[in-house]
């Protein structure tokens, strides 16, 4: 399924429950928020999106601590986890998703190379506590493959966790 039809199914599960999103995205540079946007009506669950692609601007827009970036790196899932949460609170919305990797063709090592994609998922349960999900995987190909993948997976995984 592409990343359109994974925001249409999207769209469906949030308008039923009358929910709303938010993202923070970092290697896919707001393209997560374009996809969803180019459904007509997504203002009705689509609040906001952060593009931080610095460090800085994961600390000063989502409140990720700089020493969890320092301890962790970038791409990370405690950064992920801290992202999905910042954007969650920030928006006052009943979930979010957060991106971060390394799409390439620079910027991989040893330990994260390019292709390296961390995700986090955060989601309001019916008791009102928040549950948070997170993963790394692996893409192959150029900068844009990795960045459609990551879009791709990162709408899918939340799909799953809202059908769940």
């Amino acid at each position: 399924m592409n990343s359109i039809n994974h925001a249409k199914e999207l769209a469906q599960l949030l308008t039923a429950k009358s929910w709303k999103l938010a993202l923070a995205e970092s290697c896919t540079g707001g393209l997560v928020c374009a996809t969803l946007t180019e459904l007509s009506g997504s203002s009705a669950w689509f609040e906001r999106g952060y593009i931080t692609y610095s460090n800085q601007a994961k600390t000063e827009c989502l409140g990720v601590p700089a020493e969890l970036i320092e301890s962790h790196g970038a791409v990370s899932e405690p950064v992920a986890k801290a992202m999905a949460q910042g954007a969650q609170i920030n928006a006052g919305v009943d979930l979010a998703i957060a991106i971060t990797g390394v799409a390439g063709p620079t910027g991989g090592s040893k330990d994260k190379p390019v292709g390296t994609v961390c995700f986090g998922w955060v989601i309001r349960n019916v008791a009102g506590t928040n549950i948070t999900t997170c993963e790394t995987k692996l893409f192959d190909g150029d900068r844009q493959a990795i960045r459609q993948q990551a879009t791709d997976h990162a709408l899918a995984g939340l799909i799953q966790l809202l059908k769940n």
